[in-house]
């Protein structure tokens, strides 16, 4: 049982791996930016892009980071963790949001869901 555990751990982590390499190239696609300009960005050389792209390499920490600042999604989204591609001035908003009182933060929240209801209502009436 624990073999098969252990098996099941090892595979998913090394498919969330492969992954990184394949969402780093769609989203460095999809938001029109080189190889070369994301390496300035970052400050790493143009080729070592294209071995991250090609899962040749694994990133650093800091520097999957600095990717994903980059390419404006999470690293969640890049490493696998999350199928959800967050944009960045989403994140912002709930961080300024989340830095309000408690009070505030209920309100906004209660507007908040009580849009996205009717959105979701008309969306599904239309």
């Amino acid at each position: 049982m624990f073999y098969i555990f252990a098996y099941h751990l090892i595979l998913m982590i090394y498919l969330e791996l492969m992954l990184f390499g394949t969402r780093l190239l769609n989203t460095r696609k999809k938001k029109k930016m080189s190889q070369d300009e994301l390496a300035k960005t970052i400050g790493v050389h143009a080729p070592v892009i294209g071995r991250y792209e090609r899962d040749e390499v694994k990133p650093s920490i800091e520097t999957a980071t600095k990717i994903a600042k980059a390419l404006e999604v999470s690293l969640d989204y890049l490493t696998g963790l999350s199928d959800l591609e967050l944009e960045q001035n989403i994140v912002d908003t709930i961080i300024n949001i989340q830095e309000l009182n408690t009070k505030d933060k209920e309100h906004i929240f209660t507007t908040i869901n009580a849009l996205v209801r009717d959105a979701k209502a008309r969306n599904t009436y239309s």
